[in-house]
């Protein structure tokens, strides 16, 4: 089963599995081949990806998060006049992951050789048939996108016509991508010739894009165009395998990445709403949909607080975070006969056996209420070429996912992202740089752990997730669409599980978003992303009276036609040997099962 953004993408994962792939080969080939079509990412993006590996029967967990580079501090961007880090351009990069994370992927999970696995992306790079999507993204973003040259150069073949980007059909080249991933296939082929073994090849060819000529190129087009990104900084960087963070619920082990990203709410958000009936109080009902509000916002309230990375002090405090009985003290706090504006971070501390150093600080801090209306999508996701309202367009493009399964059991789920249009591309390597740095804070009062720090990985929303039942898969799930993933991967959860859903249903089903959460992208001031308390999006064929008693409740609300990102997703049928594959009509999201 190979399950990712765009049709093409898909089809590159099944093209693996037809030439004996596993699941992180066809995987990695949907990777790289979303990453070239621009959907909307790039290969200078992000990747965070969840393998179980059938092997040791262990779920692994790949951080490829780039890191804040040299000189990337709060008095940086404070003397730039910022609250936060740039949203677009230079200034917004973190070092690029996804060359390096699909490199170790494949290298030590995969089969097959790196040209292999890039044989779809490269035949892409060459030229492929653009679609009107992508095109008229370029061509709407064109006066923000030509102040970067290298991105003029990739983007608009008409330059001086009325429509400077391709049309919709015509065949797209980006001649310096495919330079670049050339040169890395050439470095791996060099290194078999020598030898070596595959896994050592490959990581011939990561080296070749971290610490060779096309780390040199990516670092002189970053900062000839006022980027902090070095030399330096891409050779130090690797990405890191790690212990995923889990709890189990009603006898489902669910897990998620560590707290870089936001994965881990889901789980608290589990943790809490196990101490309700959710079955009884039926899907979508009045009840349900509040109890759903209280449980995310209370979790959101810790994600923003407390999440970072662990890799650096201060430690954050998960154990309690995670903790069943801290679960039940935050359940205790919902009250059922309206919405708590008032919502903030708990204190997790003394569930580990600690105390709280930052008493004072959340004592302190408070929200600043604005009630006004905001987006619920980060800005990237709302740039709106097709006349559709800005939260209903911003389910159709942004981040993407690709999932992954074969018949030896090895699973794959991964959410990569970054380096979307408008992207500003490094120098002559035909690579999009990250937006990310726009993810931390620069003033430790709104989260000491995520103050912005070289070297250090912004809190990224990016959060795929695996589920065991009965030690054996039982879901690979992900989606696209900022803070609104979580939200809508717990209520898809929730569809199986509680409401017997099949995946396909479940993809598809109306969802509701909280937006009483500080927002983790968009928006270079303060007041851009403070929580909406209240705030909630539902589906519009919401019956009245549900709308009517949320209202009395104290909740704002607002419609689309579609409230949940483009979800996809694999289950698991242990009864019958088989594989069930969703993919949500919410996108151009497709995938392919043989």
């Amino acid at each position: 089963m190979a399950i990712t953004g765009k049709p093409l993408a898909a089809e590159a994962g099944a093209m693996i599995f037809q030439k004996g792939g596993n699941a992180v080969d066809a995987a990695c080939a949907m990777l790289a081949a979303t990453c070239t079509m621009w959907d909307v990412l790039s290969w200078g993006g992000e990747t965070q990806a969840l393998l179980y590996n059938p092997k040791t029967k262990k779920v692994i967990a790949i951080n490829a998060l780039g890191v804040a580079p040299t000189g990337a501090t709060p008095e940086f961007f404070k003397s730039k006049g910022f609250n936060f880090p740039p949203e677009y351009g230079p200034l917004a990069a973190v070092t690029p992951g996804t060359p390096g994370g699909l490199c170790y992927m494949l290298a030590n999970y995969g089969t097959m050789t790196l040209e292999q696995v890039l044989a779809p992306a490269m035949q892409l790079a060459a030229g492929y048939p653009i679609e009107a999507q992508t095109a008229n993204s370029f061509e709407k973003e064109k006066e923000r996108i030509k102040q970067w040259p290298y991105s003029k150069k990739v983007f608009f073949p008409h330059l001086g016509e009325k429509r400077e980007a391709p049309e919709a059909g015509e065949i797209f080249v980006q001649k310096e991508l495919l330079q670049t991933l050339t040169k890395m296939v050439e470095a791996e082929r060099a290194a078999r010739k020598k030898g070596h073994s595959r896994k050592e090849a490959i990581m011939a060819a990561n080296d070749r894009f971290y610490k060779g000529d096309i780390a040199r190129e990516f670092a002189r087009g970053s900062q000839e165009q006022g980027g902090l990104i070095t030399t330096q900084d891409l050779a130090n960087w690797k990405p890191v395998e790690e212990e995923p963070m889990k709890t189990s619920y009603k006898g489902i082990d669910v897990y998620k990445l560590q707290q870089w990203t936001q994965g881990p709410m889901l789980l608290q958000a589990l943790n809490i709403l196990e101490n309700f009936d959710l079955k009884s109080m039926g899907y979508n009902s009045i009840q349900y949909i509040h109890t759903l509000y209280q449980a995310m916002s209370l979790a959101f309230a810790d994600r923003d607080f407390y999440y970072g990375d662990p890799s650096f002090t201060p430690e954050e405090p998960m154990k309690g975070l995670l903790s069943k009985d801290y679960a039940k003290q935050r359940a205790a706090l919902i009250r059922f006969d309206k919405n708590n504006p008032a919502i903030g971070p708990g204190d997790p501390y003394p569930f580990e056996g600690k105390k709280n150093p930052y008493v004072e600080l959340l004592k302190n801090r408070g929200y600043e209420m604005d009630t006004s209306g905001r987006n619920f999508a980060p800005a990237h996701d709302v740039r709106n070429s097709l006349g559709l309202n800005d939260y209903q367009h911003s389910l159709w493009l942004g981040t993407t996912s690709v999932e992954a399964a074969d018949k030896e059991g090895w699973v794959v789920s991964i959410t990569p992202s970054g380096g979307w249009n408008p992207a500003c591309i490094a120098g002559n390597t035909g690579v999009g740089m990250s937006q990310r740095m726009q993810s931390f804070v620069l003033d430790s009062t709104l989260n000491p752990f995520n103050v912005v720090h070289p070297g250090k990985r912004p809190r990224v929303t990016l959060t795929p997730s695996l589920a065991m039942k009965d030690g054996k898969p039982f879901l690979a799930f992900a989606v696209q669409g900022g803070d609104t993933q979580d939200q809508n991967l717990l209520q898809f959860f929730l569809n199986i599980v509680e409401f017997g859903m099949t995946v396909q249903q479940a993809t598809e089903a109306a969802n509701i978003n909280t937006n009483q959460l500080w927002l983790s992208l968009g928006g270079e001031k303060t007041s851009d992303r403070t929580p909406r308390p209240g705030s909630i999006l539902l589906n519009s064929k919401t019956p009245e009276p549900v709308r009517e008693a949320l209202k009395k409740m104290g909740y704002t609300l607002s419609f689309t036609d579609r409230s949940s990102g483009p979800i996809n997703a694999i289950y698991f049928d242990w009864k019958h040997g088989s594989f069930w594959g969703g993919s949500s009509n919410h996108g151009e999201d497709y995938g392919i099962g043989w």
